[in-house]
Parts: structure tokens; sequence; C-alpha cells
């Protein structure tokens, strides 16, 4: 069981992207042969079969649009996997992707969106769901202990993507 509450990409703001992605692109569904993609709308890798989509996704935006954050040269864009269609959101039981000896970077951002630092992480081997939770909880924690981190970033060190977000409690 995760502390800490992991954020999917929104309903809304996923409607938009099967759209038009934040690079101003259209929506290219195409139907997933091998299946293991990191979905962000239900935070599950893909199936074979699974109709899927590559979108750009520019979360700080999206946030500060909301938050009137002024993010400046960290407002980033980057691609992520989407279900093509509506889907049922994710079912937690523990942080998602965190497979032993995955690196993992946890970027932590201010209130105005500027990055606060950061922290590699390597999911523990051997490690089960526990272990890699109470990992990923250990470093959450750490990253919240700063009063100015408004949210964090967890990001796959290989490609740099965003996994998932997670703000303060």
């Amino acid at each position: 069981m995760t502390s800490h509450h992991v954020r999917p990409i929104e309903p809304q703001v996923l409607k938009e992207l099967r759209a038009t992605d934040d690079a101003g692109r259209p929506c290219v569904p195409v139907e997933d042969t091998e299946g293991g993609a990191p979905l962000r709308c239900c935070l599950r890798r893909s199936e074979p079969g699974e109709r899927i989509a590559l979108v750009s996704y520019a979360p700080l935006r999206r946030w500060a649009d909301r938050t009137g954050a002024r993010p400046g040269a960290y407002d980033e864009q980057g691609p992520v996997f989407v279900h093509a269609e509506e889907c049922a959101g994710p079912d937690l039981a523990g942080y998602p992707f965190a497979r032993p000896g995955a690196l993992r970077v946890l970027r932590r951002y201010s209130a105005e969106g500027h990055i606060l630092g950061g922290r590699l992480l390597e999911i523990p081997e051997p490690a089960g769901q526990e272990s890699a939770d109470e990992a990923l909880d250990a470093v959450l924690t750490e990253a919240f202990a700063d009063s100015e981190v408004a949210l964090v970033h967890v990001r796959a060190v290989e490609y740099g993507c965003l996994l998932y977000e997670v703000r303060r409690p």
C-alpha cells in the first residue's frame, strides 16, 4: 500500500490528449501487438491487442494553467502512452511501474513549477511490491519534508518520460 497519492493523467486531460496532444498533433491510435507499454491513464502496462496511443504531454504546463504557477523554462513536454479510448483508470495496490532494478528519478517542483532538485532511485532487488513501495515511500517522504516541494514527478531514467505525479499530501 502506498503512503502518497499517485496521480494518473486526469480524465479531462486524457480526453483532450486523445484528440490533439500538447504538441498540437492529432492522436494516432495503434494496436499494441506486443504489450508492455506503460499506460499513464490507468498506471499499468498494456496488454497485447489493446489500442493505445503515444502522445506528447506537458504536465507542468497543464498544472500551471490550473494553479497560476509560472514554470518558465521548466515547462517541458514528453511522450506518454495512453489507451486510445477511455478506460476505467487505475486500480492500484502499490506504486506502479516498480519492477526490481528499474531506475527512477524523482524530480521535486515548487509551487511556481521550478525544479528544486531530484533523487535517483534504483528499485531494490530482490524486491516484491512491498519493498519497492517502501523504497518509493521513503524517497517521497524525504521530498515532501521540504515545505517548498509542491509536487514530485516520478520518471523513467532510460527514456526520461513521466510515469506519474505525486502531489503534497
